[in-house]
């Protein structure tokens, strides 16, 4: 079966469903993008959506999220998604191009709101989007540092935890829990693309997206990675 028969014959209708579909393709958008039909949201029936006391995709996200056998964030264009394991470090080293966080910084090409949350995941380990808010003593562009560092692969969402109303009830979708990369997938793992050049990494992730969807335009793909 050909690549982009097999995306199109996923359903996703639970959490084991978007699992295998993430590992299947090894990257899979959240939200549908500039490539028809390649993400989470086009791969679901319309039913699990927003769909009161039934799960859909958010609370799938929640549990892979939270499993750690998938990584999961702003991985795509600045958007949500989802890199198997067996792609994520080709992520990781084609987007850090030969960096680590602390290199980067030493080099003046990594922003510095952006290492004062890398020094508080550092110092107290996860935290809540509140929680990393108030440590690092970032407020102005807070959303923007998260974002750029999800795409960089420094940081991860390592799960997700409800808030609770004064009588304990959980009410909203969640607040993302962040960590820095290695802290979940191990050191190991996270970086165990790095004895490639990053263009090489950039080639082996082009070349699984072509696969996965031929005959889309090469921008758009490219875009999903760069």
């Amino acid at each position: 079966m050909e690549l982009r028969n097999l995306i199109n014959s996923f359903v996703i209708e639970d959490a084991q469903s978007l699992e295998h579909a993430v590992q299947n393709c090894g990257l899979l958008p959240f939200f549908r993008c500039d490539v028809p039909g390649f993400s989470v949201e086009e791969l679901t029936p319309i039913e699990y959506w927003f769909v009161s006391d039934t799960d859909g995709p958010w609370e799938w996200r929640m549990d892979l999220a939270a499993q750690g056998n998938v990584a999961y964030g702003k991985l795509f264009a600045g958007k949500a998604g989802f890199c198997s394991l067996d792609y994520y470090p080709d992520l990781v080293n084609y987007r850090r191009d030969g960096y680590d966080f602390d290199a980067r910084w030493e080099d003046g090409l990594a922003n510095y709101r952006d290492k004062q949350i890398i020094d508080a995941l550092t110092k107290f380990g996860p935290m809540l989007t509140r929680e990393l808010r108030a440590a690092s003593g970032v407020d102005k562009g807070f959303e923007t540092c998260l974002t750029r560092l999800q795409m960089q692969t420094y940081i991860t969402v390592a799960g997700f935890e409800y808030l609770h109303d004064k009588h304990g009830v959980p009410y909203g979708w969640g607040v993302a829990r962040y960590a820095l990369s290695e802290s979940v997938f191990g050191e190991a793992l996270t970086r165990s693309a790095y004895m490639r050049p990053p263009a090489e990494s950039h080639s082996r992730l082009m070349d699984r997206l072509r696969e996965l969807c031929p005959g889309s335009d090469s921008k758009a793909l490219l875009k999903l990675i760069k």
